[in-house]
């Protein structure tokens, strides 16, 4: 018998370990930030009582949601599982979203033909990007500890780069103590944001907001400065060509890709001011 049903913390840990089975490199301690934000928001299926994969159907506030985490264990695949699981999760989602809000998800390019017949569109290509951090010189722009910022200052500069503001999950996507998290205050106010969090493999970096080239310049100088000899990863939206220029200019090389899609309206979004998306997982 197939059950699908709303995962408690435990069952989303599970989740977390059969993607980190399946080569995710997902960040130490993203659990936190995932359930702060939503805690009815991941669905699992199971199979004659066997837990066979799940997924997120995450709810920002009403405005915006994102199906993420999409996953079925090799041995239940093939039997019309993951149909079943997608599309329960696209019509409880819309169910939990303000009427015409967009859904967003990220799609490999082997379901992205799915995906549009699930009624997604594409909008643009992600790219994570993967190099060696320099040790380079402090940088010229005078980069602070994001933590140390009013908090209703922070969530309202990532609002401006995310379709709906996201107290909850920030708080707790810059609270572990082995993050870094960066920010620039420019005339009294913040004009670039970055968190580097360490994942399975390397540091991964998200977001990276900021307003021009030369912030963003600086807040990956500096998170390069305080982890020499890492191996960085940055999710880098192909519509910024100004980001797609700052990895390459550290040699960086493309090791993964996805397609950004949306049900309903595409948001409009400030491009050319996202840098590196905050994850593949939650958007």
């Amino acid at each position: 018998m197939i059950d699908i049903t709303t995962l408690d913390r435990r069952g989303l840990d599970a989740l977390l370990d059969m993607g980190s089975a399946e080569g995710w490199n997902l960040g130490r301690g993203d659990a936190a930030a995932f359930w702060a934000q939503d805690p009815a928001g991941f669905l699992g299926v199971s199979v004659d009582g066997t837990m066979a994969g799940g997924g997120s159907i995450v709810d920002y506030e009403g405005r915006y949601g994102f199906m993420g985490l999409f996953l079925v264990k090799p041995e239940f695949r093939g039997r019309g599982i993951g149909r079943s699981l997608w599309f329960e999760r696209r019509d409880r989602l819309r169910s939990r979203l303000a009427p015409g809000a967009p859904i967003g998800l990220a799609a490999v390019a082997a379901m992205r033909a799915f995906y549009e017949r699930g009624g997604f569109r594409a909008d643009h290509l992600e790219v994570r990007y993967e190099w060696t951090a320099r040790a380079p010189d402090a940088p010229d722009v005078r980069v602070t500890d994001a933590r140390g910022l009013p908090r209703a200052e922070l969530v309202a500069f990532d609002a401006q780069h995310f379709p709906a503001a996201r107290p909850r999950f920030l708080d707790a996507w810059i609270a572990p103590a082995d993050r870094v998290a960066l920010a620039v205050v420019d005339a009294g106010a913040i004009a670039g944001f970055a968190v580097s969090r360490p994942a399975t493999q390397g540091h991964r970096i998200g977001p990276l907001f900021a307003r021009d080239g030369a912030i963003a310049e600086a807040l990956l100088s500096e998170i390069e400065r305080r982890l020499p000899g890492t191996t960085l990863l940055l999710d880098v939206p192909e519509s910024n060509p100004d980001a797609v220029a700052l990895v390459l200019r550290r040699d960086a090389r493309a090791v993964f890709s996805c397609t950004r899609m949306h049900h309903g309206p595409s948001p409009q979004l400030p491009w050319r001011r996202i840098f590196g998306v905050t994850s593949f997982e939650l958007g």
